[in-house]
């Protein structure tokens, strides 16, 4: 390992699973040591041998409830406690409520609020800073293709990810400047546990180009943050139906709505 990657770290929060993990195998492969943050304790414990037997690179692990008040702050106090230089941050720690409004029970709502927007705030804030002083840093945060679709039953998980693009566009022109790359990826279907799917219809959504595998959204997403390009949604079908999906009536929307709940359908 070279002395400039000695303790030159990239923090991927969800990354023990899912595009998260993806983005750890990619980055370890181009030499960063990892530190990950994650509330699954069985796989830190596991990806944490794993990543320095692949890869011959540092992986440290921080086992930690995003939602927490000061979760930002024990990340930081653990970066500075371990001496890492942080050059890359991934904000991809995240979880889906797919249900009517009405029945979210208000302390999943809040859980989802403080994880999808005011911790990835605060960590690029806490972060950047430090990079404005080294003259050199990576920001990658992950949206959604929700984030231009204001549909019921995603009412309150669209509007986190349409402030998370929102954010990231905002302190890109703020960071441009200091040799910071802040950019934004918005997914849409994802081959991971959230989908829910048989393997059947998991494997048909893939060939037709529907659903995209974790590895794939994440080589989209580093090669924009490192190319410092804005944002990108993968997959040429995601680009084409958001043009239509933006424009769709509210009247459309109300009857899919009342469809799926009088019949007990489930959206994912």
């Amino acid at each position: 390992m070279s002395e400039f990657k000695k303790n030159t770290y990239a923090l991927v929060t969800g990354g023990s699973s899912g595009i998260g993990l993806a983005m750890v195998h990619q980055l370890a492969k181009k030499g960063y040591n990892i530190c990950i943050v994650s509330n699954d304790q069985d796989r830190l414990t596991r990806i944490k041998q794993e990543i320095p037997e692949k890869y011959s690179v540092k992986c440290l692990t921080i086992y930690l409830d995003l939602t927490q008040d000061d979760a930002v702050q024990k990340i930081h106090d653990f970066c500075r406690t371990n001496e890492l230089i942080i050059e890359v941050l991934v904000n991809n720690a995240g979880f889906l409520i797919a249900e009517p409004f009405l029945k979210v029970p208000q302390e999943k709502a809040v859980a989802l609020l403080k994880l999808q927007t005011l911790t990835p705030t605060l960590l690029c804030q806490t972060m950047a800073k430090e990079m404005v002083e080294r003259g050199k840093g990576y920001i990658l945060n992950v949206s959604s293709s929700s984030a231009y679709m204001p549909y019921p039953l995603i009412s309150l998980y669209g509007p986190t990810k349409s402030y998370v693009l929102n954010f990231s566009r905002a302190i890109r022109h703020e960071l441009y400047s200091k040799n910071i790359h802040v950019s934004c990826i918005l997914p849409g279907a994802v081959d991971t546990e959230l989908l829910n799917l048989s393997p059947a219809n998991r494997k048909l959504g893939r060939r037709l180009g529907i659903i995209h595998s974790p590895d794939f959204i994440a080589q989209k997403g580093l090669e924009i943050m490192f190319k410092n390009k804005a944002k990108t949604v993968p997959g040429i079908l995601n680009k084409l139906s958001l043009g239509f999906l933006k424009f769709i009536p509210g009247f459309v929307l109300r009857k899919l709505y009342t469809k799926i709940v009088n019949s007990n359908l489930k959206v994912i």
